[in-house]
């Protein structure tokens, strides 16, 4: 990994560290899969800190042009599916 994990100043410690739990999560799904449940936990607790839609949206989008991986896609993934893993 040879990026940064957008972050926001507004953000304390703790919940710097389960956002990026979360994207720890995403790029798990994508290179060696994760469990369904580890990654919706994660996803919840983010979006506890992350409730706006549109700031979701742009942290998100920042993270993929970095890293190359999609949040939005795999908790849609996560979100359509019953399989107890994912697996990008």
């Amino acid at each position: 990994m040879d990026y940064q994990y957008p972050i926001s100043l507004d953000w304390n410690t703790e919940e710097i560290v389960d956002v990026i739990h979360f994207f720890e999560c995403v790029e798990k799904a994508y290179e060696k899969g994760i469990e369904r449940k580890q990654l919706m936990d994660a996803y919840r607790r983010f979006k506890e800190i992350v409730p706006s839609k549109a700031e979701e949206k742009t942290i998100c989008q920042e993270f993929e042009e970095v890293s190359g991986y999609s949040s939005y896609r795999v908790v849609k993934t996560a979100k359509d599916t019953s399989e107890p893993s994912i697996k990008m």
